[in-house]
């Protein structure tokens, strides 16, 4: 999605809480680097308002990227899980980017649907 992502995820090592927070952390640094290194006609707007965004919360001191809060949904049985990633899948149809889930560039839609499909290195663990 442009505004927001969905990620399906579990850790047996650290609180949900925590992952996200480092997650938006590393992410924030490394997108904030790549758009002041990149020649993109928006950079500066971009950064007034992640600038804007940091000093009106004051909770951040330079950019601040990311909303505060995420919304964990607890997927707790194969149901569940199943009827979420179809959701995730489906999010960019709904919105009107694409007409096929797999359109969509930045799915992992056919990391589910395509046997021996690997999607980047990244590890996906299929319950069910």
């Amino acid at each position: 999605m442009t505004s927001h992502l969905h990620f399906i995820m579990s850790s047996t090592e650290n609180e949900l809480q925590d992952i996200i927070r480092d997650f938006k952390k590393h992410t924030s640094k490394e997108l904030i680097k790549a758009i002041q290194n990149i020649n993109e006609s928006r950079r500066e707007w971009m950064m007034n308002k992640f600038s804007y965004e940091a000093n009106r919360s004051g909770r951040t001191s330079n950019y601040k990227l990311w909303q505060d809060g995420f919304h964990p949904v607890i997927l707790d049985t194969n149901t569940k899980l199943q009827q979420r990633l179809n959701y995730i899948h489906y999010n960019p149809i709904e919105a009107g980017f694409v007409k096929e889930e797999i359109d969509w560039v930045n799915s992992s839609y056919l990391a589910y649907e395509v046997e021996n499909y690997k999607l980047s290195n990244v590890p996906i663990d299929i319950l069910y």
